[in-house]
């Protein structure tokens, strides 16, 4: 379901509880303002799996870059995890990206999100074309 200019608290639930285990941390930095600039654009979308009625998952597609899409973010509910709901958000994430007919879509992963994150984006037609390495700081 897509979540129309969700609130902050709202999406800030969804990414801290999926990303607590990989080490998401770009999005606690900003203030609520600066997140809702971003969640809110018209030009980002928001999608959030139920299952039972409670969020398992969500998938985030920023179109503000056209005819470049990136799937910003994508990640399923700890209690969700190795039910293939990850490869279903991603197909159902890609086909809406190409939807809109973009040029190219991109998503970016790391050695801290799930280890099965990197070969699911290999099968659906990923391919790396970079790499680099970064610090995290610590958050106050």
């Amino acid at each position: 379901m897509r979540a129309d200019k969700p609130p902050v608290h709202f999406y800030r639930y969804l990414y801290d509880t999926i990303g607590r285990n990989h080490v998401w941390v770009n999005r606690k930095r900003l203030s609520d303002a600066a997140l809702a600039i971003i969640i809110q654009h018209e030009e980002v979308e928001i999608y959030v799996l139920y299952c039972g009625g409670v969020p398992a998952g969500y998938f985030e597609l920023d179109f503000r870059a056209m005819p470049r899409v990136e799937l910003s973010f994508l990640g399923v509910m700890p209690e969700h995890i190795g039910k293939g709901l990850g490869r279903f958000l991603l197909g159902e994430a890609i086909a809406l990206a190409w939807g809109r007919h973009p040029n190219r879509l991109i998503v970016q992963t790391c050695t801290l999100d799930h280890p099965r994150a990197l070969p699911l984006y290999q099968r659906f037609g990923f391919s790396p074309c970079g790499q680099e390495e970064v610090e995290l700081e610590e958050l106050d």
